[in-house]
């Protein structure tokens, strides 16, 4: 991690204005001539970045930024942030919406795919466009927040639909929304009695850790039951920073999860995954899911095979404690939902017995 007084860009910038959440999203590096200043990039490197900025936009936190190791052409985080000519490439089996979110959205802005739960949509504005999205087709939209006629509408959808019990916001990020914005659809949320539960999906204890401020959270812990979950990839991107807004989390009482995308060059070894989770649970971040990379447009160069998935998962179980190990799943596409892929450990199973395997590959019966 450099010090942000060692780039010329903010070289001049106080702490103040350098820990205030809303400077750093002004100043969001968007265009060639701003990256520049913070990697050495090649005349051709140059030319492919402003080609991707054709077609899907850039926005990385000046916070960030300074996580780049620009000595290193493979960096984690680099790859993370910095459009790669790879994103113009689109694979026969890539959609801009893989998931089909869009045929299970009732009303806009949510997506009522499970029973008992739906995803709240309330802006497509992120803090940073990470190059892995699978909302690329939308994020980046930076006008849109949902607006009054569209709050009212998806609320209305939720309170006259009694199944539903929990509810996700999510985006684009929420927490990119002034805490007043937040209090006022949560709130209205809370009042609807048969929603037990509001969970928030956000990355900015990631890539904008500052944004986790006493006045956020002391609002939040008027609505308890809240629990967030965020989007460590790497273990790169745990400092002191992110350290401290995942610790704030947790001491105002939020459970807080962790939901990873396993991402080829990124994060698909065994001791870069075991690094990273410890990590996390000694941060009090619960590991929760390890996605395969979606079939969105322009990712593939992102995608693992699966069994590099299961893999990574059957070398971690039983090596590391069990609450620290994700579950490792498909977001089936077309809408299937989320299904868990996991190594086989029952090798055969009757009325009389279980033959299984353990972590070490040694065979017991359970009768």
């Amino acid at each position: 991690m450099r010090k942000y007084t060692e780039i010329n860009l903010w070289k001049n910038v106080s702490p103040r204005d350098w820990n205030d959440w809303k400077w750093q999203l002004r100043n969001r590096i968007t265009a060639v001539e701003q990256l520049k200043h913070v990697l050495d990039l090649s005349e051709s490197e140059q030319k492919d970045v402003g080609l991707c900025l054709k077609r899907f936009r850039m926005a990385i936190t000046p916070y960030y930024a300074t996580l780049i190791d620009s000595a290193n052409p493979h960096c984690p985080i680099k790859a993370q942030c910095v459009p790669s000519i790879n994103e113009l490439i689109q694979k026969p089996d890539e959609k801009a919406d893989p998931l089909n979110e869009d045929l299970f959205s009732p009303v806009p802005g949510i997506v009522h795919r499970y029973p008992d739960r739906v995803l709240f949509l309330i802006t497509y504005k992120c803090s940073m466009y990470c190059r892995h999205c699978t909302r690329r087709r939308m994020v980046g939209e930076e006008d849109f927040s949902v607006d009054k006629a569209g709050l009212d509408r998806a609320l209305e959808y939720i309170r006259s639909n009694k199944s539903i019990r929990d509810v996700l916001l999510s985006g684009g990020d929420p927490f990119v929304m002034p805490d007043s914005y937040l209090e006022g659809i949560i709130s209205r949320l809370r009042a609807i009695p048969h929603v037990e539960v509001i969970r928030i999906g956000t990355r900015t204890p990631v890539v904008l850790p500052m944004r986790i401020t006493d006045g956020l959270l002391g609002m939040l812990r008027k609505y308890h039951p809240i629990w967030i979950n965020t989007h460590f990839n790497h273990p790169d991107e745990i400092t002191p920073y992110s350290l401290q807004a995942c610790q704030k989390i947790v001491d105002a009482g939020i459970p807080l999860g962790n939901q990873s995308v396993l991402l080829k060059g990124i994060n698909d070894n065994v001791d870069v995954q075991k690094e990273l989770l410890l990590k996390l649970v000694k941060a009090r971040v619960r590991p929760y899911y390890l996605y395969q990379c979606d079939p969105s447009q322009g990712i593939g160069h992102f995608r693992t095979p699966v069994k590099t998935g299961v893999d990574i998962i059957k070398h971690l179980r039983g090596y590391i404690s069990g609450y620290a190990v994700p579950t490792f799943v498909i977001d089936a596409p077309g809408g299937g939902g989320k299904v868990p892929i996991n190594p086989e450990y029952v090798i055969n199973m009757d009325d009389e017995k279980v033959v299984m395997r353990n972590y070490k590959g040694d065979i017991y019966v359970y009768p």
